[in-house]
């Protein structure tokens, strides 16, 4: 049996998230249904994690088993984006070592979250509408402290069925995109449900002045989803990358 890892784009728009659901539509069951008119056999996928409904993804990744005749993987990447909507589009088709894991193997993941002060049409899809200009400076400062706490219980959904609320924070930063935009880049080992919008809804509270950096530790260390800001809309997050050791690539 042969282990491969597909990358794929989507527009998270239309879709009630990643992962199969019963109430609507998933990426997930999209591509289940390409691979397997294409290869003639059911074929299940794993992702690397679970995006929400309306999330999007530059560079999601999931592996699915071959026991069949050895295929070309340009010629499969070929028919798969012919076959599949134009809002998720597949760059690449790798073989891995079999016990690679699309998400048990990944290192680390990224998101992105997009804002801006700006009404503008070509915008609105992607990006949420702050109605302020917010405090860069202090939402960066605050990005540090991220890093410095493992347990994110503030900032994930409740009753999920995480086993643990623990992870490692090693990017957290706001950029000035420019014509009144900022992007927020995070990245972790691994992300609970809900975390990186709730993070960001609580950092867009200390940028327009309503908390500051003592407050902002006492909601990390509540480990209360209460304590924390609300959660800032789906549509303008980003999963834009999953790194993964050398070592699992044939």
């Amino acid at each position: 049996m042969a282990r491969f890892f597909i990358t794929l784009a989507y527009n998270g728009e239309k879709y009630v998230g990643w992962q199969v659901q019963p109430n609507g539509v998933s990426v997930q069951q999209m591509l289940e249904e390409a691979l397997s008119t294409i290869s003639r056999q059911p074929l299940k996928v794993v992702g690397a994690g679970r995006t929400d409904a309306g999330v999007h993804a530059r560079a999601m990744v999931a592996h699915f088993d071959w026991e069949g005749e050895p295929f070309s993987a340009e010629e499969w990447l070929y028919r798969l984006n012919n076959f599949l909507p134009r809002d998720i589009a597949l760059s690449s088709i790798r073989a891995v070592q079999p016990d690679a894991h699309a998400r048990f193997s990944a290192l680390a993941r990224t998101y992105a979250y997009y804002v801006t002060t700006c009404k503008d049409p070509f915008l609105h899809p992607f990006h949420y509408r702050l109605h302020y200009t917010p405090d860069i400076i202090l939402m960066n400062r605050l990005g540090e402290v991220l890093k410095e706490y493992e347990d994110f219980t503030s900032f994930s959904k409740l009753h999920s069925d995480a086993k643990t609320n623990n992870c490692r924070v090693t990017r957290a930063e706001w950029e000035v995109c420019g014509d009144g935009s900022y992007r927020f880049t995070v990245q972790a080992d691994r992300f609970l449900r809900n975390m990186v919008r709730a993070i960001v809804g609580t950092l867009l509270e200390a940028g327009r002045g309503r908390l500051d950096e003592r407050g902002f530790r006492r909601v990390i260390e509540a480990r209360d989803r209460g304590a924390a800001g609300d959660s800032v809309p789906g549509n303008a997050l980003f999963l834009e990358e999953v790194c993964y050791p050398d070592s699992i690539w044939l």
